[in-house]
């Protein structure tokens, strides 16, 4: 039954459980799969750029298919959508985990984001239909916030005793079992919300698919093949022309893709802009941790997503809090609270060194995942709450979008000044000490191409010694103290920018926290 937009069920808990466990599922595998890359490598017989591939299979497809999922959910209902997510992302896992090479590994991945793309807004649409209430729908989203945020914590902390104890095959067909009870509950508790007549907006998918699919692959290929590689020009290029043309067609269709009317408000500018900077400076900034954990400081891949799991109650904590904050006072408090609290541990994180011990930097965590929690969550309310619940799928499509695109953005970008830092420091290092000019530069040259951790037992680098083994760390930390302080100043900088855009906002707790602009359309 269907009431003002809402679609009541008998079994709301059982469809919060659904989506936060979808999301959880799709959030832990990608990064339950970076622990399996050694393994992937050596029984594959597949380098470390087609190792990359690996993991950018699923996020390139992610990322370029999120919009055109989300406008299929819309069409097709979105029951029926998260169960087509759901199989499309087991289907995936199975057809990884079965492969003997690299190119049906890489396959099974797309497919799993081909998946995911689907089942991601159709869950977040599923929440707006059967939570009416602007308090019960924020406690909804942030659980299921707090899900996502639970899967990226424990993804490296459950990888790796996976593959230590079942091989790197069981990070891709654990999803079987875990989907197919999934799947059972979907078709038992799930209400059938109606699919929305409308006409496709195939230009604008194919425009979408085009540009966030050619800017996401430049992005991740421009490291390895260097940026004025002809495929890497071509693929910016591309991007360049199609992105713009994708606003312009979604200006004139009649029901676009991507809705541009909803950034009409300052409260959905703001919200965007501060979920694309989050992912960028926050993701980023993670992953470059686990390598400082790992290759600095020692820690075991199992070790290292312990270290970082010390965020996750706080994650789980304030990501509820978030949505209840958003919903009574608005996104601002949320959002300003959370951009200074993860800006000020990535300052403070940039202080410690090569000799760093958990009990010195161990408590940023729990500040850095409270700050996480608290920046997410908000952006989903917000857009969610600013489109009728007929487009509910879409709008949550736009969030996912920012997230993954962000993201990658972030890895590239702070890779590149990481990169850059490291090989001026280390070159300077090498030749203050006596090296040769000519022997400084093919160190510099080989710890770079092949990583950090690679450097000092390179053919030709010369004789492996305990300085050299310093010099190669202590760039690294160098690169890496300056990336943490450019994402923590660009979180910084979105947080002035969310003050100016919701600077003369008032919402007071009993009226609703956005403008609806859809609600007679709804």
């Amino acid at each position: 039954m269907t009431t003002g937009g809402a679609m009541t069920t008998r079994h709301p808990r059982a469809v919060l459980a659904l989506v936060s466990a979808a999301v959880f599922m799709a959030m832990l595998d990608n990064l339950a799969v970076t622990n399996a890359l050694p393994s992937m490598g050596e029984e594959l017989h597949v380098n470390v750029s087609g190792l990359q591939w690996v993991v950018a299979g699923y996020t390139l497809v992610l990322s370029a298919t999120l919009l055109s999922g989300g406008a299929v959910g819309d069409r097709l209902g979105q029951r029926r959508a998260f169960l087509c997510g759901l199989l499309g992302f087991m289907a995936g896992s199975a057809l990884s985990s079965a492969a003997t090479g690299w190119a049906p590994l890489v396959a099974g991945r797309a497919v799993q984001g081909l998946g995911a793309a689907v089942l991601l807004p159709a869950g977040t649409a599923l929440l707006r239909h059967v939570f009416p209430g602007k308090a019960a729908r924020a406690r909804a989203l942030g659980i299921r916030g707090a899900a996502g945020g639970l899967g990226v914590a424990l993804g490296p902390a459950v990888g790796g005793p996976l593959v230590d104890t079942f091989g790197w095959r069981s990070v891709m067909w654990i999803n079987l079992p875990v989907g197919a009870v999934a799947l059972l509950i979907a078709l038992w508790a799930l209400p059938h919300p109606p699919a929305v007549p409308t006409r496709r907006d195939s230009v604008g998918q194919a425009l979408a698919v085009a540009g966030l699919g050619s800017f996401v692959y430049a992005l991740v290929q421009g490291p390895v093949d260097g940026w004025s590689a002809p495929g890497v020009l071509g693929a910016l290029a591309l991007s360049a022309v199609a992105l713009p043309a994708f606003v312009a067609v979604e200006r004139r269709v009649t029901r676009p893709l991507l809705d541009l009317t909803l950034f009409r408000d300052g409260a959905c500018r703001a919200v965007a802009v501060s979920c694309f900077t989050s992912s960028t400076g926050l993701f980023g900034a993670m992953f470059f941790l686990t390598l400082y954990l790992q290759d600095i400081l020692g820690w075991s891949a199992s070790g290292a997503g312990a270290v970082i799991l010390s965020a996750t109650a706080f994650m789980v904590l304030s990501a509820p809090a978030a949505g209840l904050l958003t919903v009574r006072y608005g996104p601002r408090g949320p959002l300003v609270a959370g951009l200074a609290l993860n800006a000020f541990a990535l300052l403070g994180i940039s202080c410690y060194g090569v000799r760093a011990t958990y009990a010195s930097y161990g408590w940023l965590l729990p500040v850095m995942g409270a700050g996480i929690g608290l920046l997410f969550v908000p952006a989903a309310i917000t857009v969610v709450e600013s489109s009728p619940a007929a487009r509910a799928n879409a709008a949550s499509a736009v969030v996912d979008t920012l997230r993954e695109v962000g993201g990658v953005v972030g890895v590239a970008a702070l890779g590149a000044v990481l990169t850059a830092r490291m090989r001026a420091t280390l070159y300077d290092r090498a030749t203050d000490a006596g090296l040769p000019r000519e022997a400084a530069e093919h160190l510099v040259r080989t710890v770079v191409t092949g990583g950090h951790g690679h450097g000092p037992h390179a053919q030709g680098a010369g004789p492996v010694s305990p300085s050299v083994t310093a010099w190669v760390a202590e760039s690294f930390v160098d690169g890496l103290h300056l990336a943490l302080r450019c994402a923590a100043f660009a979180l910084l900088g979105t947080l002035v920018l969310v003050l100016i855009l919701l600077r003369r906002r008032r919402t007071r707790p009993t009226a609703p926290v956005l403008p609806l602009p859809y609600r007679d359309a709804a």
